[in-house]
């Protein structure tokens, strides 16, 4: 049986290169991560983790990397105490130009059976996603709060 994953397809009216650079650079992920940064060198097998001020929240591996095409890393949720006991779960984002916009889809998925990151990503992802049209577009990230899960960590 498969398991359940999360796939998420947006427009963004922007190129490859400066989606790949949203997706990928320190500061820029800042923008719209609503305080969190990722951090890589975005070779596969250098470590990903996200911060918040000076927290780790989430970590894994780059598993593709592949400008500005293709980028997947594993994910695990450190900052609660349930989601760091499950196995690390995967996200791709796959960028494809399309008509003078960049199709971005999301897929998070290999999560552990009865997980608790799924309903966690299920409701972050559509706003840390629509935050990054936002500033890629209007150069004005959205307004939401950070997920509550991460608030209380």
């Amino acid at each position: 049986m498969r398991k359940p994953e999360f796939v998420y397809t947006t427009y963004i009216k922007t190129t490859p290169d400066k989606l790949w650079h949203a997706l990928t650079d320190t500061e820029f992920t800042l923008s719209y991560w609503f305080g969190c940064s990722l951090h890589s060198d975005w070779k596969v097998g250098s470590r990903v983790h996200m911060d918040l001020g000076g927290k780790v929240m989430n970590e894994g591996f780059v598993l593709e990397s592949d400008p500005p095409r293709r980028l997947s890393y594993s994910w695990l949720s450190v900052y609660d105490t349930d989601m760091i006991k499950e196995r690390p779960s995967r996200v791709t984002f796959v960028l494809e130009p399309s008509n003078g916009a960049v199709k971005l889809t999301v897929t998070h998925e290999d999560f552990a059976e009865g997980s608790k990151t799924l309903p966690s990503i299920s409701e972050g992802w559509p706003i840390v996603l629509s935050s990054l049209k936002s500033i890629l577009e209007t150069s004005q990230p959205l307004d939401f709060e950070m997920a509550r899960n991460a608030e209380s960590a």
